[in-house]
């Protein structure tokens, strides 16, 4: 679920949410968590928006308490009521996932057009996704790839990959292998493993860019080193076209990449 922000300028449950949070932090034991559960209680139950969203992926997940999906829906609807947009994208989660709900694309499309529209990249991900598939909306790929790239300029890597995808195959946008190998690049120098094999892909077959087979066995290397076995085959096949020079020249290159720290898209589930 997503990471709430800034729930409200009550002092009181400002502190009390932080208290919560403090106590996720400490190592996880029935303790923590049961006190964590009793802070952002105290600070939902003055309305802070954020100890609600906070309360409700306790109440979710089971930490502090059985698990309660009743519990998780009410808290999180109560920060939604207040347009507390990561519960906007939260609903949208619970009903596509069917946590505790029964699932219902239409209604996980309601709540993630709500926080799209208020600016959440990863529910302008998911909305763009349900366009794609047409899963909960009648399918617009040109509608999916409008929210995609909202959202990959505000650096959601999985809309960058799907946004690659989309013009790759020339749905919803004009096919266009230079725009797709840019996209599937943005995400692959963030760590996006699919985005990763896509371009080695492209860089072994001269799609959007030059063929480039050190270039292809690096990328594809680095998707292997993060645990990613579906780019074995395709280096298999670079392993029959190159020099021993060759590939350890770009196996040492890819290794030497994994190693260096990325900057990534990191959430913490309380905040």
């Amino acid at each position: 679920m997503n990471s709430p922000r800034d729930g409200g300028d009550d002092t009181a449950a400002a502190g009390d949410n932080s208290r919560g949070i403090i106590a996720t932090e400490a190592p996880e034991t029935a303790k923590t968590m049961t006190e964590a559960h009793k802070w952002f209680q105290k600070a939902a139950r003055r309305g802070y928006a954020s100890a609600e969203l906070n309360l409700a992926v306790l109440s979710l997940a089971g930490w502090g308490m059985r698990p309660n999906s009743g519990e998780a829906l009410y808290w999180l609807h109560a920060a939604a009521q207040q347009g507390y947009a990561p519960a906007f994208f939260d609903l949208g989660i619970v009903y596509l996932e069917g946590c505790g709900v029964h699932r219902d694309y239409a209604e996980a499309f309601r709540w993630f057009e709500k926080g799209a529209i208020a600016g959440d990249a990863a529910a302008q991900t998911n909305l763009g996704y349900l366009y794609d598939q047409g899963s909960g909306v009648a399918q617009n790929r040109s509608e999916a790839a409008q929210w995609y790239r909202r959202a990959a300029d505000g650096g959601e890597l999985r809309a960058q990959y799907n946004l690659g995808d989309l013009y790759l195959r020339g749905e919803g946008v004009p096919h266009d292998e230079s725009a797709a190998f840019a996209w599937f690049h943005k995400a692959a120098l963030e760590g996006h493993a699919e985005a990763r094999i896509m371009l080695g892909s492209m860089y072994a077959a001269g799609r959007g860019t030059p063929a480039d087979s050190a270039a292809a066995y690096m990328w594809l290397s680095l998707a292997v080193l993060q645990g990613d076995s579906r780019a074995n085959a395709q280096l298999d096949v670079l392993r029959s076209q190159m020099t021993i020079e060759q590939i350890m020249e770009a196996t040492g290159r890819a290794r030497s990449l994994a190693q260096t720290p990325l900057r990534q898209l990191q959430q913490s589930l309380f905040h």
